[in-house]
C-alpha cells in the first residue's frame, strides 16, 4: 500500500474512533481551519470549523449511543491532493428505539507542513 494512501486511510479510521469516542477536537485536528463542506444535516454551505463542530455535536446529542462506521473506502492520491471516498452508516440509540442513517461522503485532503488535511468533505444521505 503507497504511504500517502496508508495516510489518508489511518485519518478516516481516526475520525470514526473519535466520534465514537465523541472526541470532536480530535476529528476537527485533521481539517484546515478555512474548511468548506456539505453535510448530511444541513442545506446551507459550512464554511468554517465552529460551523463543522455544530453538525458533530448534532449526530452526538440526538441518542443516548451514537455510533459512526465506513466501509468501502477508497484512496486517490493526485500529486499535493487525495480524495477518500466512502460509504457511511451513523446508528442512534435512543432508549429502545435504534434509527441507522446510511449515506456516501468524501474527503479532500490537501498536503501540509504538518501533514494531510482535510480541505473539502461531502456527506449526502443514501436515498
Amino acid at each position: 500500500m503507497d504511504i500517502f494512501v496508508k495516510a489518508i486511510s489511518d485519518i478516516e479510521k481516526s475520525i470514526v474512533k473519535y466520534f465514537n469516542e465523541k472526541n470532536v477536537n480530535g476529528i476537527l485536528s485533521f481539517f484546515i481551519k478555512k474548511f468548506v463542506g456539505f453535510s448530511s444535516t444541513r442545506h446551507d454551505r459550512i464554511t468554517n470549523l465552529g460551523q463543522l463542530r455544530k453538525t458533530f455535536l448534532y449526530y452526538l446529542k440526538e441518542g443516548d449511543k451514537v455510533t459512526y462506521s465506513i466501509n468501502g473506502l477508497k484512496v486517490h492520491i493526485y500529486g499535493e491532493l487525495a480524495l477518500a471516498t466512502f460509504y457511511w452508516k451513523v446508528t442512534i440509540r435512543k432508549g429502545k428505539k435504534i434509527k441507522s442513517v446510511n449515506g456516501r461522503g468524501s474527503h479532500v485532503f490537501m498536503m501540509q507542513d504538518e501533514g494531510w488535511k482535510i480541505v473539502h468533505e461531502h456527506y449526502s444521505k443514501a436515498h
